[in-house]
């Protein structure tokens, strides 16, 4: 009998979904609050009687409640989660174990809680309260949300997007209505909204988890406020245990890839971020390295059913040789470290001409861990992430050096 058995505790379908957001209303300069316990602090406060699976689903409802004028929600399951609350309190009452007990969860609109890391977090005792925007028809850039009572604003700056196509669960997070949420990435779609949010998002490696589309790039993924969510999730989704701190770590570092033009901002704050924290951890050391890759564009667009896919096959065995090469040849870099995007968070009529998944689709398709950190924000006060990428299957180590970063580098936003 597993756990979700235990405690009956399978969401049901929402009997009376609330619409969140107002037609109206500043977004008002959020951010990340520094009072929000994460995930993993509250399953243990939980865990030990210090806190309740109620109070906190209960918590975290008032805190969409607040926060509700960034329209990161286009459900809320308040009756369900309160009703599963309860239930996972009799639980532990009983002596169940439930490593998630009580942590509210917001999951993507477009994924539910029928994916396999959501359901892998619910049986661990992790509520659900709610459902998060994704882009709606309209438009080629997929980096904003759609609600009914309008887009999903960015937490800092309300003129601005949050990325996408993971919108919602990004603003939840930043904002404060949950510790962490669940995403999907075939393009960039957890890692951009999380650097334009100013929080962490994970793409595991392809093929640790089941891809959500027929062309197998896109795959599930945490949005989450600390680094130690990101390896809970982990943990628990994937089965995978943390890696020890790392002892030795050599970084490369692109400002290009070899096709972009980043904003020069974006990439001097990615660029600082990086060397801060070389200079204050005895494991790293960051050297410039000439990455020469090709732009993947036309291989993405082909593998989505947009041309022929052997046309592009070369292009995409090229660049998954050369970063072969970067890791394990002459240089020995252990991580490749990129700007997350070239440009930071746009307006809501458009990025222009600019591709926001410049630095993040190439890894869609050839399949590498990848995370985004905080970088700091800009002169007008929008975040932007750094991007870190491992070799296949080196998401322990990934996640370890992110650690490390994250606790090196300090807060960045």
């Amino acid at each position: 009998m597993d756990r979700t058995d235990r405690i009956d505790h399978a969401p049901r379908v929402p009997r009376q979904a609330q619409p969140t957001g107002t037609a109206e209303g500043p977004a008002g300069g959020v951010g990340v609050p520094v009072d929000l316990p994460d995930a993993g602090t509250l399953a243990r406060r939980i865990a030990r009687g210090e806190a309740s699976a109620t109070g906190t689903v209960r918590d975290a409802l008032a805190a969409v409640e607040r926060t509700s004028h960034l329209r990161a929600f286009t459900q809320v399951w308040a009756e369900e989660a309160l009703e599963l609350a309860t239930r996972i309190d009799a639980a532990l009452a009983r002596g169940t174990d439930l490593p998630l007990a009580g942590v509210p969860l917001a999951v993507k609109a477009s994924e539910g809680t029928d994916s396999r890391q959501a359901q892998a977090l619910i049986a661990a005792g992790s509520v659900p309260i709610g459902s998060t925007s994704v882009p709606g028809p309209g438009t080629e850039w997929k980096t904003w949300g759609r609600t009914d009572a309008g887009p999903t604003l960015n937490p800092w700056d309300g003129d601005a997007v949050p990325g996408g196509s993971s919108a919602g669960s990004a603003v939840a997070v930043a904002a404060g209505a949950v510790p962490w949420a669940t995403a999907s990435d075939g393009a960039g779609s957890t890692r951009i909204p999380a650097a334009w949010c100013g929080v962490s998002g994970y793409k595991p490696t392809t093929g640790l988890l089941p891809a959500r589309d027929r062309a197998g790039l896109t795959v599930g993924g945490p949005i989450a406020r600390t680094v130690a969510d990101l390896e809970l999730y982990r943990k628990v989704v994937l089965g995978a245990r943390p890696a020890p701190p790392p002892t030795r770590i050599r970084v490369a570092w692109s400002r290009t890839l070899g096709f972009n033009d980043p904003d020069p901002e974006v990439a001097q704050l990615a660029e600082q971020t990086l060397h801060r924290w070389a200079r204050a951890s005895d494991a790293v050391e960051a050297v410039d390295a000439r990455v020469e890759l090709t732009d993947p564009a036309d291989s993405w667009f082909a593998r989505r059913g947009d041309g022929d896919v052997q046309d592009h096959d070369p292009v995409d065995r090229r660049n998954t040789r050369a970063l072969a090469q970067l890791f394990s040849g002459f240089s020995g870099a252990d991580l490749l470290a990129t700007p997350t995007t070239p440009n930071p968070p746009h307006p809501h009529s458009g990025p222009g001409e600019v591709m926001s998944v410049g630095f993040t689709w190439l890894f869609n398709l050839t399949g590498h861990p990848a995370v985004s950190l905080p970088a700091g924000r800009t002169r007008r006060g929008l975040p932007v992430g750094l991007h870190l990428v491992a070799p296949h299957h080196a998401d322990a180590a990934l996640l370890s050096a992110a650690r490390d970063a994250e606790r090196c580098a300090g807060p960045a936003t």
